[in-house]
C-alpha cells in the first residue's frame, strides 16, 4: 500500500479521544466556579445546587487555577528590551564596584605615604 491512510487494523488510533463539546456554557462554568469561591461550601453542595457532578466542577475550578497561575507567570515575565537593559545595567553596576575598589585602596596607599 502506497498510501498514507493507516491500516484499520494497525491498531493506530485506536485510543485517541477526542474532546467532545462541553454541555455547559462557558459563562456557566466562570459562574459555577465564582460560587464555589465565594459560597464557602463544598464542591458536592454547590455541584448539587447547579445540577453538575462534583468532578466536573472540580475540573473547573483546577483550570481556572492553572489558568489564573498562567497570568501570573506572564505578568511576571520580563519583555526582551528589559531584558537587554538588566544585562547592561548589571553589566555598569561591575564596572563601578570595580572602579570604586581602585579607589578605595589608592587612597589607603596615598594615606599611608602622608603619614610617613
Amino acid at each position: 500500500m502506497g498510501s498514507d491512510i493507516p491500516n484499520p487494523d494497525s491498531g493506530l488510533g485506536k485510543d485517541v479521544q477526542v474532546p467532545r463539546p462541553s454541555k455547559y456554557p462557558e459563562q456557566f462554568r466562570r459562574d459555577a466556579v465564582e460560587l464555589v469561591a465565594s459560597s464557602g461550601r463544598s464542591l458536592r453542595e454547590v455541584g448539587q445546587q447547579l445540577g453538575v457532578n462534583h468532578e466536573t466542577l472540580r475540573n473547573w475550578v483546577n483550570a481556572a487555577k492553572q489558568v489564573e497561575a498562567g497570568q501570573r507567570d506572564d505578568a511576571e515575565q520580563i519583555s526582551a528590551g528589559e531584558r537587554e537593559e538588566l544585562r547592561r545595567l548589571r553589566k555598569k553596576v561591575a564596572e563601578l564596584e570595580l572602579e570604586k575598589e581602585i579607589l578605595r585602596k589608592a587612597a589607603q596607599y596615598f594615606a599611608k605615604e602622608m603619614g610617613r
